[in-house]
């Protein structure tokens, strides 16, 4: 069989780094085929290079045999090469079709489009309506909107780059149907992620890269996710663990807050009441834009919330700004690593400067203390393995995954009181994310109470002791995590949490 995309020695470095080094691997039609690695492998800059958004150093490329090297994505687009962001790139106050039409380099009338719509949608099992607005859809019809753009250019090939990293279990079973239909039909798909169950589940056959280089293949089926992670990283995984965890008195309680949305496709926060005690891990599932983000803001001061809503050890601190929690021990870590948890062209010393200053005592006076804060980011990036150059690295210069180490090593390190994180693994390699949700784990064992939103339900439950849903700015009802299933789990983040859930 002629391989519909073949790639033979493909070199591509950047001032300090070989991003990828002669890799060479091939795509049948109609397979699926996974492309692994921790953090910093070469991933993207790999299918960037196949998308047109970066021309490699050498090697070549080759689509049914003829020789492929797209300038621009447009020309990738042209020779039947679809891609699929992890970042969705859509405009909330425009409706599917419009958004759809964005994307397009002939696109008919928004009637006709409409209809195309309409019909993929319905041929591919991936229901959605073209006059809505996206600012209203959940995270998974989003990637609806995405795929269905791609899809319409009928591809050969389909990049998809993290693409259930937001979406609930009942979700991705529709999706991977949609994905498998698409095999049987031809269509071959790259596919990205570091969700090793799903590549399991999916993947006819799995390239690994290691620090830009291949270092090896297998399939995924006959292979365990254990040993694909070990390929991945060159070494045996640890599994995160806690023994006999024990709680100790409440520390945070919040009792009935409500909150308007941050904008106008935001979220309310509607009565959402729970506590939480010292050594505890609260963790709260749900789909994106179901008031994650307003959770967060609320209880990290960056909102104002109304008296008696929340309180650290029975004292109302809903009045208190963020600096003036961290004084207390209330610290958090945001889901937009760069631009929200980090500024993107500040170094990783001013970086660490801006949350630590309270705690760490990097400041008097109003007087700066530059050494200090130097000392404490080169703690972070020996702590959590940050890979890069020096403290003096701008934030924008690291990868996602080792910036979200250091962002979530920043507020770890300063021994919070109560830490809020809001998806502390994301786009995180499997060894990364273990050592995350052990740093977790450990500091909850030390006394304190940690609460843990997250799209991942793996993570959830591997490090949880109690699990709660938000559906719509509403926070079920928490429950014990030992025990849940998955198909529990799923329907409470759908919506099911206002009454008993029957066990499946």
């Amino acid at each position: 069989m002629t391989p519909l995309l073949s790639l033979e020695g493909l070199t591509k470095a950047y001032p300090g780094v070989v991003a990828n080094d002669n890799v060479s691997l091939a795509i049948n039609p109609g397979e699926v085929h996974a492309l692994l690695g921790e953090n910093g492998a070469g991933k993207s800059t790999l299918v960037k290079m196949i998308y047109g958004l970066v021309k490699p150093d050498s090697g070549t490329m080759r689509m049914h045999g003829a020789p492929f090297a797209p300038p621009e994505p447009r020309a990738a687009r042209a020779a039947g090469v679809g891609m699929v962001f992890q970042h969705f790139s859509l405009f909330d106050a425009l409706s599917v079709a419009e958004n759809i039409a964005l994307g397009m380099e002939n696109a008919p009338k928004l009637r006709d489009l409409s209809r195309q719509i309409k019909a993929v949608s319905d041929t591919y099992g991936l229901p959605l309506a073209p006059d809505h607005l996206v600012g209203d859809l959940s995270a998974g019809e989003r990637q609806r909107v995405e795929i269905i753009r791609c899809l319409l250019q009928e591809p050969k090939l389909l990049i998809m780059d993290e693409p259930t990293s937001v979406l609930t279990p009942q979700e991705v079973e529709i999706l991977f149907k949609t994905l498998r239909k698409l095999s049987q039909e031809g269509t071959s798909i790259l596919y990205i992620s570091h969700k090793l169950e799903e590549i399991r589940a999916l993947c006819d056959s799995a390239t690994v890269l290691r620090l830009g280089q291949v270092v090896g293949t297998c399939i995924p089926r006959e292979t365990s996710a254990g040993d694909m992670a070990e390929m991945m990283v060159g070494k045996v995984l640890s599994v995160p663990s806690r023994a006999n965890p024990e709680f100790g008195a409440e520390l945070l309680s919040v009792t009935r807050l409500s909150l308007p949305p941050l904008s106008a496709f935001g979220m309310p926060l509607r009565d959402i009441s729970f506590t939480l005690r010292a050594g505890e891990i609260l963790g709260i599932g749900g789909v994106a834009g179901n008031g994650q983000d307003e959770l967060l803001s609320a209880l990290s001061g960056e909102r104002r919330t109304p008296p008696g809503a929340i309180a650290l050890e029975g004292a109302d601190i809903g009045a208190l700004e963020p600096n003036q929690r961290r004084a207390l021990g209330v610290l958090a870590a945001p889901e937009e690593r760069l631009g929200h948890a980090a500024v993107p062209n500040m170094s990783l010393t001013e970086n660490a400067m801006l949350t630590g200053a309270t705690r760490m005592g990097l400041e008097k006076n109003g007087f700066l203390n530059w050494g200090a804060a130097q000392d404490f980011a080169r703690e972070i990036i020996t702590a959590f393995d940050v890979r890069t150059p020096s403290a003096q690295n701008a934030a924008r210069a690291l990868s996602g995954g080792n910036l979200q180490k250091f962002v979530i090593g920043r507020e770890v390190l300063q021994d919070p009181k109560v830490l809020i994180v809001n998806q502390p693994t994301w786009g995180v390699d499997a060894s990364a994310a273990a050592a995350i949700r052990q740093a977790l784990l450990d500091l909850a064992t030390g006394g304190a109470a940690v609460i843990v939103i997250s799209q991942d339900l793996d993570e959830l439950m591997e490090i949880s002791d109690r699990f709660a849903a938000l559906n719509e700015g509403r926070l079920s009802e928490p429950r014990p995590a030992e025990g849940l299933s998955v198909e529990e789990i799923g329907m409470m983040m759908g919506g099911a949490h206002g009454m008993e859930v029957a066990h499946v």
